[in-house]
């Protein structure tokens, strides 16, 4: 779309547990997908975000996957790090109070631990910007049908993103999205975006399981 930049609004690095992709590969191989922006979601670190927004600030936005009590968080613009296993209210005044921009991850997920209940869902809607609409590694098409429609139900908009844990699948999946350079103008430029993207293949999930065995081993 004319004017509009690409982007994928979920991934992971070596700095994920079960990540497997060094930070100078992610930046080349985001940069070979045609994005123009990727956001750096590793789990409960901002770590790898913020040494990949150092060697390339036009592309990285610096973010974290934060495990709250009831499901998992995307917040973007980050400059120091949420912990996990705060309640999600409590994790969402924390990133507020960095400016940083609020999505949800893959809210009704099946298989994951950081999934949503509606009840819980509904009651942060409110607090958020957004939630992430599809995520390529969904197993069930089903569930990203239902976080779109209810998104479109509650009128909040989307986010989407490769949820990639290799470089490979950087850009399985994004936003074609007006530019922006920070939370506010992402946060104006989510209502104009427009998905694009396809479901990853099953087996990536041996990948993620693979780097979390050999860091297990590896810390012994």
């Amino acid at each position: 779309m004319k004017n509009f930049i690409r982007a994928d609004f979920h991934a992971h690095t070596v700095y994920s547990s079960d990540g497997s992709t060094d930070i100078p590969i992610f930046i080349a191989a985001a940069r070979r997908a045609g994005l123009e922006r990727v956001a750096v979601t590793d789990h409960n670190t901002v770590r790898g975000a913020l040494e990949a927004a150092a060697l390339a600030p036009d592309l990285i936005i610096p973010g974290e996957e934060i495990m709250t009590t009831e499901g998992e968080l995307l917040g973007y613009y980050l400059q120091k790090e949420i912990p996990k296993g705060l309640a999600p209210e409590a994790a969402i005044a924390r990133l507020r109070d960095q400016g940083a921009a609020i999505s949800v991850s893959h809210p009704f997920d099946r298989l994951r631990h950081g999934a949503w209940k509606v009840d819980a869902l509904r009651r942060i809607l409110p607090l958020v910007d957004a939630i992430e609409g599809f995520n390529a590694r969904c197993l069930f098409a089903e569930d990203n049908r239902r976080a779109d429609l209810f998104a479109r139900e509650n009128k909040i908009p989307v986010t989407t993103g490769s949820d990639a844990h290799t470089a490979f699948e950087l850009g399985a999946a994004g936003l074609e999205v007006p530019p922006f350079q920070d939370a506010a103008t992402l946060r104006a430029a989510l209502p104009q975006a427009m998905a694009f993207g396809r479901l990853s293949p099953w087996w990536v999930h041996f990948f993620s399981r693979y780097a979390k065995w050999k860091k297990a081993v590896a810390g012994r």
